[in-house]
């Protein structure tokens, strides 16, 4: 974090942090509140820790983290059409698991830019990916529609070739001599795919405490998570990463693999037939 972009984060949330001043102690101040190295004691550290994360979580997720409306979906659709030539995508999902003893599971939908859309934090890592989906909020609100996902629109090429196995969710063709149409849409969606990846992989190299067990209970953790994310998209905009592939190209190496319970749904292939 630059030292205008530290500035213009105290400007914003200095309100928030300040604490009255009484007879009997001197408050520590926002600067010191919200700076990274503070020659403080373990315990201030801590409430200080909780406390920040949630004035940021409280006061910025409006601006960096806004209620998902249809208009932005859309948007996120054109840029993963422009950047990583997908078409129709809305979001990426990812699960990021820490491992040890305990964990906590972040679940979360990327743009096309890696910016974090919507975040479901606190579910049980010992819980199945797929429980863990169905029953957060984050999976709750995109069944019911909640999400605003745009209406589906028809896909490039032949629009019965495409795979799909919920209505908002594709997969690959499965097997390993398939034609070539459907390699290159198998590389296009893992390339698609590995920007949640690619999303986690920022934030925790720029958090340092998701690189190591968090010794704080576990509502601290979860403040701590939802803090990361919020200030990961207030950075991006002066960030600038590189993708990974060159989008003139569509050479596919073979990803192909094994996949279980594949089977698409009534609705699905109804989806796929329009």
């Amino acid at each position: 974090m630059s030292v205008t972009q530290f500035e213009a984060l105290l400007q914003m949330l200095a309100p928030h942090l300040r604490r009255q001043r009484t007879n009997f102690r001197e408050p520590i101040d926002p600067e010191q509140r919200l700076a990274q190295l503070v020659h403080l004691g373990v315990s201030t550290v801590g409430k200080m820790v909780k406390d920040t994360c949630n004035v940021i979580w409280e006061h910025m997720k409006e601006t960096f983290l806004p209620s998902p409306l249809e208009d932005p979906r859309k948007n996120t659709a054109r840029r993963f059409q422009e950047r990583w030539n997908f078409p129709n995508s809305n979001s990426g999902s990812q699960f990021h698991n820490y491992k040890g003893t305990f964990s906590v599971v972040l679940l979360a939908l990327v743009d096309a830019d890696y910016r974090f859309l919507a975040v479901d934090v606190g579910a049980f890592g010992s819980n199945s990916d797929g429980g863990i989906f169905a029953n957060s909020r984050l999976g709750r609100d995109l069944q019911s529609g909640v999400l605003h996902v745009p209406p589906p629109s028809p896909l490039p090429s032949a629009p019965e070739l495409w795979p799909v196995q919920f209505p908002y969710i594709l997969q690959p063709y499965p097997g390993r001599c398939i034609p070539e149409e459907m390699r290159i849409f198998n590389y296009r969606l893992s390339r698609a795919r590995r920007i949640s990846e690619n999303a986690f992989g920022i934030s925790t190299q720029r958090w340092r405490v998701y690189q190591r067990r968090m010794q704080v209970c576990p509502d601290t953790a979860d403040g701590i998570i939802k803090a990361g994310c919020i200030l990961c998209n207030y950075l991006l905009p002066e960030a600038h990463y590189q993708g990974e592939e060159d989008m003139s190209r569509d050479e596919v190496e073979d990803e192909s693999r094994s996949l279980r319970g594949n089977r698409a749904s009534a609705e699905a292939l109804r989806m796929r037939a329009c």
